[in-house]
């Protein structure tokens, strides 16, 4: 069994966060088995009052971001010294075998033990987590050993000391409002099970291997949160985490709620995270015909007076994925918009509505023109 076991005194000074503590186990990569709690990768360390990332463990952020029933999230990526990621113009980057990504799911705390529905702060993972500011709900590990990537699961206690492997996923009762105590909300955030997960990151349904999602040059490419004016992915390769970055050329999607960006490229950039890697020519939903990630742009395969190939229920009584300059006559957003679990899309993740991303994507369909026929031609206005 092969084992990555880095001292933290063999890290760069020249990590995203620096300083070492001597109280810090290193690193540890599992290359085989599931480790029962999270504290044995040695990734993140919590006292109960603080979470923070262990040296070598660096934090990235995200263009838009997958939607979570408003969660906040800490996205980290760990890498064996000495290693780098491949670059990719359009897929997941190649990552070294021993890499460990992490994503921590954490609210605001509000009153009475309720969380908060705000937007999130860069800032607030900087150096960490301040537990008395925010409520740790689960960390999700995608973990890359020879034989491929692994995702495993892990639910915070209410200590918030320690995350143990949940491989059946958890169900956590939460009550959310926003900062001045309207939109009172309850629901059940789910954890999903390792199926579930490996449902998501299966973004190849021939080969049905595991990949990650998030770290693609098109969402990372955006200024880094933590060092203003360095672009995220020219810090990467700086740092000698990063081979093959182009000078120029790299692929960018907006910011799903930058008002200064077109409808299209937000709506496009959210439907791209948040479906893409199903509804995609190679992705899981490949027999739709409804293709949402950011490399079609085909008007017909994005939904244009498309009929549903087997959406059952799931239609809304609706005819077409997207009628133009009709958003609510569209499967596309009744889909969104809804939480019946035959109808819902995404259908796993999410237990709540997003009422901002369906905004963008709402006015994006309302600014398409033309009609559909019976027959679900397409007709331009003359």
């Amino acid at each position: 069994m092969k084992r990555f076991v880095i001292c933290a005194a063999m890290i760069t000074a020249a990590m995203f966060l620096s300083g070492c503590r001597r109280s810090e186990a290193p690193v540890m990569f599992h290359a085989q088995g599931q480790p029962e709690t999270l504290g044995e990768w040695h990734v993140l360390a919590s006292d109960g009052e603080h979470l923070r990332l262990n040296p070598g463990v660096e934090p990235y952020a995200l263009n838009t971001a997958l939607f979570s029933d408003y969660a906040h999230k800490l996205r980290t990526i760990w890498m064996p010294p000495g290693t780098k990621a491949t670059y990719h113009a359009s897929e997941a980057f190649d990552f070294p075998v021993g890499t460990i990504i992490t994503k921590t799911f954490y609210y605001p705390r509000a009153k009475d033990d309720a969380v908060l529905r705000v937007a999130e702060n860069a800032d607030e993972t900087r150096d960490g987590l301040d537990l008395a500011n925010v409520r740790l709900i689960e960390t999700r590990l995608l973990v890359r050993r020879e034989t491929g990537w692994v995702a495993l699961p892990y639910v915070w206690n209410a200590e918030q000391t320690e995350a143990t492997l949940a491989r059946a996923g958890d169900t956590v009762p939460l009550v959310m409002h926003k900062p001045d105590g309207s939109a009172k909300e309850s629901f059940a955030y789910q954890v999903p099970d390792e199926n579930q997960c490996a449902g998501c990151h299966s973004t190849n349904n021939t080969t049905r291997e595991l990949h990650p999602i998030g770290p693609k040059a098109r969402h990372l490419n955006r200024d880094d949160p933590w060092y203003p004016g360095q672009n995220q992915l020219a810090r990467m390769a700086s740092l000698g985490r990063l081979q093959g970055l182009p000078a120029d050329g790299v692929p960018h999607n907006a910011r799903f709620d930058d008002a200064g960006a077109s409808i299209e490229s937000r709506a496009r950039a959210y439907l791209d995270v948040n479906c893409g890697h199903c509804h995609s020519q190679v992705g899981p939903a490949d027999t739709s015909g409804l293709w949402l990630d950011a490399g079609t742009n085909e008007p017909r395969q994005l939904g244009l007076c498309k009929p549903p190939v087997a959406a059952g229920q799931g239609t809304g009584d609706h005819l077409f994925d997207i009628v133009p300059g009709k958003p609510e006559d569209s499967i596309l957003l009744y889909r969104m918009s809804s939480l019946d679990p035959g109808a819902m899309m995404p259908e796993v993740g999410r237990a709540t509505v997003h009422e901002e991303g369906v905004a963008v994507v709402r006015d994006w369909i309302a600014a398409w023109l033309g009609n559909c026929t019976s027959e679900g031609e397409h007709v331009a206005m003359r």
